[in-house]
């Protein structure tokens, strides 16, 4: 399919974050777009503050009727979006170019020089990295986000479409429609067993996905992990390794090596060593596409973070507040590291809303291990996004399963008082659904008292 023949681009769930990339992407390149999406939320806002007409209402009425033209108008869908849903059931029964959104970004690359990341962790971070310095370095590239990035407010980086930095995405098989020249693997652990049945399966997709690099296409892997390429690791024996870690004032400093020299005193402002170990590989993947080693340190001392990956909202003497995405027992246990290295014995309490049935009742054991780590615990109920309750999976029984006894689990009219109960120094909220619509309410009660 040539997109440079498409006029109009209509998109059924713009508001995810893949997709709202996608549809800046075509706005940008003034292109007709539209979408639909099941609530208005600040990123809805932010799109038709573009001009882009955005609908909230499930009917055939609320298709703009300049997109009802088949002939010039191309149907983009995210996986999250029902099989019934009744736009789409239009679109699909009347003949429209439909295609899901990796094949679209699929398309969209192909005829580029693409830097992909996959992993099961690190995506997002590692994607905002990698585009943050090569934009920095003058390359002309297109990144792809899949957060909102602190240093451009947006999930997507345009200054030119020579070089498309991606998030190569493993649920339902998406990141198998790219063909990158370059990518990494930052994780392979057991995740999406909704979709993949077991982890044996989840990891033969990955070597997949390694498979689709072009011919002389350069695969970075983290030490360990079970596929051939060039190696990334801390303070190891790897291709390129993390070495003489300091802290300075919430800072790290560090040396990398790298295969033919030395690179001293870098300084990285994002607190963990699995963001430590996100900042090597967008180097590595940077120095081995060209840029320079002056001007690649200077732009990842300047990198500012992405929204909802270990977020600052208050950050005083008396209270600090920090909000993260992490939604699997391995990102929990990271986050938890990364509180612990900076924060030392403060009191931590960790509010946590588990995202989705499935992946609660898949790794329901390391969920319970990961969170009983923290001084204190509040549990939300679940947030089943894209599915139906599976009986008995429920927070409750999550609840029961966590070790520490200071722990409950609260309905979220029942947050701020509960909050306000366990009188912690560190308040973390951490998980993938609509608690980070509760993030504002927890700034707004506490900035005061802080």
């Amino acid at each position: 399919m040539n997109l440079n023949r498409v006029h109009n681009v209509y998109f059924v769930g713009i508001g995810g974050i893949g997709m709202s990339a996608l549809a800046r992407y075509f706005n940008a390149s003034n292109t007709h777009v539209a979408g639909y999406d099941r609530v208005q939320t600040d990123t809805t806002n932010s799109l038709q503050a573009l001009g882009i007409d955005v609908n909230f209402e499930d009917s055939i009425d609320g298709i703009p009727v300049s997109f009802l033209d088949k002939e010039k108008t191309l149907i983009v869908y995210t996986p999250a979006i029902p099989k019934s849903h009744l736009q789409l059931e239009y679109f699909n029964a009347n003949g429209y170019q439909v295609l899901k959104r990796s094949q679209v970004l699929g398309l969209i690359t192909e005829n580029t020089f693409c830097l992909a990341v996959a992993g099961t962790h690190g995506k997002t971070t590692t994607t905002s990295i990698l585009g943050h310095l090569l934009n920095t370095c003058h390359v002309p590239l297109t990144a792809f986000l899949g957060g909102i990035s602190e240093n451009y407010n947006s999930n997507l980086i345009l200054n030119g479409t020579e070089v498309s930095v991606v998030e190569a995405d493993e649920f339902d098989r998406s990141f198998l429609t790219l063909s990158p020249d370059m990518a990494c693997i930052t994780s392979m652990d057991a995740d999406h067993l909704d979709i993949y049945g077991e982890a044996d399966e989840l990891k033969r997709t990955f070597k997949d996905f390694s498979n689709r690099l072009k011919p002389n296409g350069k695969l970075f892997v983290k030490n360990g992990l079970p596929l051939e390429g060039i190696t990334y690791g801390i303070e190891d024996d790897a291709d390129y390794s993390v070495h003489n870690i300091s802290i300075e004032q919430g800072t790290y400093i560090f040396d990398i090596k790298t295969p033919k020299t030395v690179l001293e005193n870098l300084r990285f402002d994002l607190p963990g060593r699995h963001n430590l170990s996100n900042a090597l590989i967008a180097m590595a993947m940077a120095l081995e596409y060209g840029c320079s080693y002056d001007r690649l340190v200077s732009a990842l001392a300047s990198y500012k973070g992405v929204k909802r990956r270990f977020t600052y909202h208050i950050k005083t003497d008396n209270l600090v507040f920090i909000d993260d995405y992490a939604h699997h027992p391995e990102e929990i246990n990271a986050v938890y590291q990364a509180v612990r290295e900076m924060y030392g014995n403060k009191k931590v309490l960790a509010v946590f809303q588990p995202h989705l049935y499935t992946r609660t009742r898949d790794f329901i054991d390391g969920f319970a291990e990961s969170l009983s780590q923290f001084d204190e615990l509040i549990l939300l109920d679940i947030y089943p996004a894209r599915e139906r309750p599976i009986e008995g999976v429920t927070s409750a029984w999550l609840l029961d399963k966590v070790t520490n006894m200071n722990k409950r689990l609260v309905s979220k009219e029942e947050l701020l008082p509960a909050i306000h109960d366990c009188k912690a120094q560190i308040i973390l909220t951490i998980g993938a659904g609509d608690i980070g619509e509760e993030v504002k309410r927890i700034k707004k009660e506490f900035s005061i008292a802080s």
